[in-house]
């Protein structure tokens, strides 16, 4: 006999069990027959996650390898960066990211139950690229001194290594992680569950800490300089976007969504 198991859209995504039982007048007879993963499923018109281009499918969601813009204004840097969202262990690894989130250990059962929308897991993953929130996310930033001791973040170039030795280290930050890393990271850990993702590289990013919309600058009435703000603008920065529909928001928020995992300030 066949079976055809057709899930709701909206399903939970995660680690399945499958049993079947079968009832025959009062005896109940139960055999498990396997495990199954479900994921976001950018095909399907009815998931949040729906891409109707095939083109953007294939390079959001299935394609491994990808090119990151950094360096300066002026000066343009394009690296390869190898996502490897589907090499073996990946999802494993992917998926246990979730079940090691502060969210999750906080309240498993509410947790659980809102792994069928993209918004929330994006940022639960968004949480977990980086460590410093004491979750055992997946990477440590560092900006300044010396890396000897530990890999120069310009030294990577993909996803898979940094991953697999999170894993190895027993779910311990990897050191060390700069924006465009917790970024291809992310991309990655995003892919890898079926929600189209890309990379955003911005050059003289502004990087308003006071939450008042412009950069400030400070002088004295000779015009000289105060060092009080605590604005600036980087050279450049990379974040993600995830396509999703937001139904919490309206119609002409569906699309792309911001998603930044490099720690800088914390974000509810």
């Amino acid at each position: 006999t066949n079976f055809t198991i057709t899930s709701p859209a909206n399903a939970v995504i995660g680690r399945y069990n499958l049993i079947l039982q079968v009832t025959s007048g009062n005896k109940i007879f139960s055999r498990f027959l396997g495990q199954f993963v479900l994921l976001f499923n950018p095909w399907c018109p009815g998931d949040d996650v729906y891409m109707s281009n095939e083109n953007e499918r294939q390079e959001y969601v299935l394609n491994e390898n990808g090119i990151i813009f950094v360096g300066n204004a002026k000066y343009i840097e394009a690296r390869g960066w190898y996502y490897g969202q589907f090499q073996d262990h990946l999802l494993n690894i992917c998926l246990t990211m979730l079940d090691l989130s502060l969210y999750y250990r906080q309240d498993p059962a509410i947790d659980v139950s809102r792994r069928g929308d993209p918004k929330y897991v994006g940022r639960v993953i968004s949480s977990m690229i980086n460590g410093n929130d004491n979750d055992n996310g997946v990477l440590l930033g560092k900006w300044q001194g010396s890396f000897h001791s530990h890999e120069n973040p310009s030294r990577w170039d993909g996803s898979v290594v940094i991953l697999q030795k999170w894993r190895e280290d027993n779910y311990k930050p990897v050191q060390y992680g700069q924006c465009w890393v917790f970024a291809g990271v992310m991309c990655t850990v995003l892919r890898c569950m079926g929600i189209p993702t890309r990379l955003v590289s911005n050059f003289n990013s502004a990087h308003d800490v006071d939450r008042n919309l412009s950069i400030d600058k400070y002088y004295d009435s000779s015009g000289k300089s105060l060092n009080i703000g605590k604005d600036s603008t980087w050279d450049y920065h990379v974040w993600n976007e995830s396509w999703f529909i937001r139904p919490d928001l309206g119609t002409s928020y569906n699309g792309w969504q911001v998603l930044d995992a490099t720690p800088q300030e914390q974000s509810k």
